[in-house]
């Protein structure tokens, strides 16, 4: 396997000091291969919680010490524990239409938010295969509030999750792909060797909106992902046809 899914890179910082005490404390460089896989994902998962950093092209280091993330973020980190981890892995970018942040972003700066949103996810290379993994990007308590709010729901796509079976969604590592925004995705730019190098010709926010973004929106985002995992669920306007994917899912193949 070539060197450049398991390189260190300026946002995959995996041999910064934070990272390297985490892997040491938990002892996970003396699990077996799968079992590494799972803890760096479920510490992503549920140990990182859903919420929304100041850039999508932070350092994984800057996304530990955050202790929150998002799809790109959470991404980042959990790339860079794998490749700490020798676990082989790359980047997956998209887009994904902005109705499965809706409920997240309030509805007074909804419309200002761009149709596309950059999205990705981590391919993991275990037993000769790749594995899609997505569905690190809620944590427990985020999901479990959207389940409990909409139990008769299967098809979600808003507050953040994008799933066609809410009630239980392929989110657990069990040695398969694994995803839970995968029905809003619009756009698929393809594979990377790093965020590094998606990031270089990709960016979301500029200008007056970045830092509207950064300095007020997010900060308010984040308000509203706490209250959502302490159950309270904001209601979208418009009824249920807001609660669906604004177009069909384009074809995601597993890659191999």
């Amino acid at each position: 396997m070539s060197q450049k899914y398991l390189a260190e890179s300026p946002i995959l910082d995996f041999r910064s000091d934070a990272i390297q005490a985490l892997i040491a404390e938990r002892g996970w460089s003396s699990l077996d291969p799968v079992a590494r896989i799972g803890a760096a994902y479920d510490f992503a998962r549920n140990e990182i919680l859903f919420g929304y950093n100041s850039d999508d092209a932070l350092p994984a280091s800057r996304v530990l010490a955050d202790g929150y993330g998002q799809c790109n973020t959470k991404g980042t980190l959990l790339m860079a524990l794998l490749r700490a981890l020798d676990i082989p892995c790359r980047f997956h970018g998209f887009t994904i239409d902005k109705g499965l942040q809706r409920g997240v972003v309030p509805e007074l700066v909804y419309p200002l938010a761009p149709r596309n949103i950059i999205h990705s996810w981590v391919e993991v290379l275990i037993d000769g295969k790749w594995i899609n993994l997505e569905g690190f990007i809620l944590d427990q308590g985020v999901l479990r509030a959207l389940q409990e709010t909409f139990p008769d729901r299967t098809s979600l796509c808003a507050y953040g999750a994008g799933t066609d079976c809410l009630q239980a969604p392929l989110v657990e590592w069990s040695g398969q792909s694994t995803y839970i925004q995968k029905t809003g995705i619009n756009h698929d730019f393809g594979i990377f060797d790093s965020p590094d190098d998606f990031y270089k010709d990709h960016r979301q926010l500029s200008g007056l909106r970045g830092l509207l973004y950064r300095f007020f929106v997010r900060h308010w985002m984040n308000r509203r992902v706490a209250r959502i995992r302490q159950g309270h669920v904001p209601i979208i306007p418009g009824g249920a046809d807001n609660l669906l994917p604004k177009q069909a899912s384009i074809i995601l193949k597993e890659t191999v």
